[in-house]
């Protein structure tokens, strides 16, 4: 955790020249303001009455936008998870002023001095939210999972759920989470390391606003429990795409294995952290010797994240198997829709499956339209975190023009030399040509310029 020494206030004016930059929208217009407050209003007619079970949510203590509550039973060996997923279609018509508007952010954007909602509030952290002060329409999907980590959907419903608890991750206890919640995510794990999955869980860096103004730059692993309820997203997420593609329909989560250039850059990466990674170790076996605690381990974490070729949607294609190189499997997004605007859909696209009724017509032409709607909308909420990350470490360097640092050249290209600074997680570029992937330098930082975001560096030697 740092500090950040912001005396003249450049991050607070540079978050809302971010906004400015990337139009971030700071309301929603009244026709949708009035069609959500008539939506809040909705009672739940079509779902069964779930209120008997024990559901309890768990996410950041701060959270109010909460999409998935969750109870686990033992069925014989194997391990019963009902999901409970925000009911987000039975607040938003088709079409209606609210899908419109929904269709044209994509996604929820995130910044360190507040977000811009998918959804109206009222409905995204009030009516369709899963908060422990009433029962709240949600779908529910029941995934049995086997002793092997092997997971089914053995059905979805929509129901009626009351959480007994808004949990955190930061203060839960054993005492307060479901028999089963340890156990549930130890086989998922051990189901990933079986397939060979690569997905990495590397610590967030994080601008978060502080009491008594200001902000400060966090650099959070992720907490035991947090990387156990991510577990329960995951065994649902891969259920739910299995379903869809035996059903020939859907839409799925793809993303490429890193390529060569990629693997090598990051080789060189672990030499400027002084890290071992054997020569005879893939970038799979290297990853899984690292620790989030550590923050030069943790850093590489972070850079292996970026050096995936990108994650996007595709719909289902008749012959084509829809792969998560990061999974090891197909998979799909479903457990989000308060913040996604697709998981909406693959929401509804399950409960159709699952009852053996017809996909909605609405929800498959929607599957061929969302790729370039969700790829718009993670490329904006990308380069803003990048923006707020890059303004965030301006402002920590702020005062340090002069200051010599070593790096490692970890990449080439025609503006010359990416570095990778060893002492700090920073990546820069620096204007040199007569050197090569590996190569050790030592740097002067020149100028730092919180306005433009921007840091510059000169070779020393």
């Amino acid at each position: 955790m740092k500090a950040m020494v912001d005396p003249g206030n450049a991050l607070g004016r540079g978050l809302a020249a971010i906004r400015t930059q990337f139009q971030v929208p700071d309301a929603f217009p009244p026709a949708v303001l009035a069609a959500a407050d008539e939506a809040a209003r909705r009672a739940p007619t079509a779902h069964a009455d779930r209120t008997a079970m024990r559901f309890v949510t768990l996410d950041p203590a701060s959270s109010t936008d909460l999409d998935q509550a969750f109870a686990i039973e033992t069925a014989g060996a194997d391990l019963l998870l009902h999901y409970a997923i925000a009911d987000v279609a039975w607040f938003v018509d088709d079409g209606g002023a609210i899908d419109a508007e929904a269709w044209t952010r994509g996604e929820t954007l995130y910044l360190p001095d507040g977000k811009a909602p998918l959804y109206p509030p009222v409905l995204s952290q009030g009516a369709a939210s899963l908060l422990p002060d009433g029962p709240r329409p949600a779908v529910v999907f029941a995934v049995r999972v086997a002793p092997d980590g092997s997971v089914k959907l053995d059905g979805v419903e929509r129901a009626v759920i009351r959480s007994a608890a808004k949990l955190a991750y930061e203060t839960a206890t054993d005492a307060e989470l479901p028999p089963g919640f340890a156990e549930l995510a130890n086989r998922i794990q051990a189901a990933e390391d079986r397939r060979g999955a690569a997905r990495v869980d590397p610590p967030q860096q994080e601008v978060d606003a502080v009491d008594g103004g200001g902000y400060e730059l966090a650099f959070r692993p992720y907490s035991l429990a947090e990387q156990r309820n991510a577990a329960l997203s995951l065994a649902t997420n891969l259920a739910v795409a299995d379903a869809m593609e035996a059903h020939h329909t859907g839409l799925f989560r793809v993303m490429a294995a890193p390529d060569e250039r990629a693997v090598a850059r990051l080789r060189h990466t672990a030499t400027a952290f002084g890290l071992d990674w054997p020569a005879d170790a893939t970038l799979d076996q290297f990853e899984k010797t690292l620790d989030a605690n550590d923050r030069k381990q943790a850093a590489i974490m972070l850079a292996i994240r970026r050096a995936g070729q990108g994650a996007s949607y595709v719909p289902y294609k008749e012959g084509v198997v829809p792969w998560h190189s990061a999974m090891a499997a197909t998979y799909a997004h479903a457990t989000a829709p308060l913040r996604r605007l697709a998981d909406r859909y693959v929401v509804r696209a399950a409960l159709a499956i699952a009852n053996g009724e017809a996909v909605p017509t609405a929800v498959t032409d929607a599957f061929a339209k969302l790729p370039p709607v969700m790829a718009r909308a993670d490329s904006l909420g990308g380069r803003i975190d990048r923006s707020v990350i890059d303004l965030a470490e301006t402002v920590l360097l702020e005062g340090k023009e002069g200051t010599v640092f070593d790096a490692i050249v970890t990449d080439l290209d025609e503006r010359g030399a990416r570095i990778q600074l060893r002492d700090l997680p920073v990546v820069a570029r620096v204007d040199t040509h007569n050197v090569a992937p590996g190569d050790p330098l030592r740097v002067r930082l020149t100028t730092v310029d919180p306005v433009a975001r921007a840091l510059r560096f000169e070779r020393v030697s």
